[in-house]
């Protein structure tokens, strides 16, 4: 088999529908939607998809701008996973957009390979990766768990193979205190907010103490009504991250106690809320990984195996730990440009932004024509990532 040329006829087809594929992408971008409400942008990707040939199932796992989008139906079967939520106030300033434009892009460039070598290619869309983790409620519900690999590519700052991602959750604080005036009997108050400025005061002691790419941080939402009166509530909102599962338990219970330690200080009665979405550290498929480094050459991208830079968290990880998986990261903005910045959502409109997106396709397309074309090396993927659980 001519793996190469295989190679060749999936670069031709992206630059076949590089108009169609930037049209796509700026069109989500233009229409910013918030997690689970990204209805135009599923709507997008989806007729894209049906045009070209695939099967879709709209509002999977019980989620209306959820989709699957299928073309073939052999094994292996290989999901390539799209993104389309966007930022509050800041709109595509995570990339999403060019996410969701390379997935579509790569899956319908993956035809030719799958009509000559069989094996089946998937788009899966999973809303609302900011903040409600949408990859975790799908994976809960079966959406992956028919297939053999899944991957996906994110715009950055840095060309990397591999992506390092945090353990994450979410933790919702309130306290509940008593009102006085503030001048004329503040002695018969309870202040809420003392107790969430003392809550961060431990904070910033405990960080001196965690290990190293544990993160802790959050905001006031709420601090009181009026500078004279004693607030009487104080709410606040903050994200845990540690590398692994085990060391994020060990985190929240010191964290937590840090409020704990203020409520009893203050007299102000503590409530909380651990949130219900766990985001599990990403597990990189070194083999996969490795593929699509190999893939970026010819682009013209040379990119390292092992990333060093930035740490985040994402719903990919929770998909990492079902199936062998992958999230690079792709340049596509200058380094001082960092993501979640109205900088970046500029560059996420930009021909560099759709450069990107295009060169992501191109190597995704030239990862499945690797996979479909060679059963030892999915073989190999498996073997990683089952060493790896085990």
């Amino acid at each position: 088999m001519d793996i190469k040329a295989l190679k060749d006829s999936v670069i031709k087809e992206v630059e076949a529908h590089r108009s169609r594929l930037r049209d796509i992408s700026l069109k989500i971008h233009a229409n910013p939607e918030l997690g689970f409400k990204e209805v135009k942008a599923s709507a997008l990707l989806t007729q894209y998809l049906e045009e070209n040939g695939f099967a879709i199932e709209r509002g999977i796992c019980e989620l209306p701008t959820a989709f699957q989008g299928r073309y073939g139906n052999g094994k292996p079967a290989i999901a390539i996973l799209a993104e389309y939520d966007a930022l509050p106030q800041l709109g595509h300033a995570c990339g999403h957009n060019l996410i969701a434009g390379c997935a579509v892009g790569a899956a319908v460039a993956s035809k030719p390979a799958i009509d000559k070598c069989g094996g089946s290619v998937l788009v899966i869309g999973t809303p609302a990766e900011e903040f409600y983790g949408g990859k975790v409620v799908m994976a809960e519900r079966g959406a992956f768990d028919n297939i053999d690999m899944a991957m996906m590519v994110h715009p950055g700052a840095h060309d990397t193979a591999t992506t390092q991602a945090l353990a994450c959750i979410t933790l919702e604080v309130e306290f509940f205190g008593k009102a006085a005036h503030a001048a004329a009997s503040p002695e018969t108050g309870i202040n809420a907010l003392e107790a969430m400025l003392l809550s961060f005061a431990a904070i910033n002691a405990l960080r001196q103490h965690v290990v190293d790419k544990a993160r802790i941080h959050g905001i006031i939402t709420d601090g009181g009504e009026a500078p004279n009166v004693v607030p009487a509530h104080s709410a606040g909102s903050f994200l845990v991250r540690a590398e692994d599962n085990a060391y994020l338990d060990e985190l929240k219970e010191k964290v937590l106690n840090c409020f704990v330690g203020a409520a009893a200080a203050t007299g102000a009665r503590l409530e909380y809320q651990w949130g219900k979405v766990l985001y599990a550290p990403l597990r990189n498929n070194l083999t996969l990984a490795e593929l699509f480094r190999q893939n970026m050459k010819p682009l013209g991208r040379e990119m390292p195996l092992a990333s060093s830079g930035r740490v985040g968290s994402t719903d990919m990880g929770n998909v990492s730990q079902i199936v062998p998986g992958i999230h690079p990261t792709i340049a596509v903005a200058p380094e001082e440009v960092v993501i979640h910045s109205p900088e970046f959502a500029e560059v996420a409109a930009s021909e560099a932004g759709i450069k990107g997106m295009l060169d992501a396709a191109k190597a995704l397309a030239m990862t499945v024509v690797d996979l479909i074309a060679s059963p030892e090396t999915v073989t190999k993927v498996k073997e990683e990532f089952d060493q790896a659980s085990s």
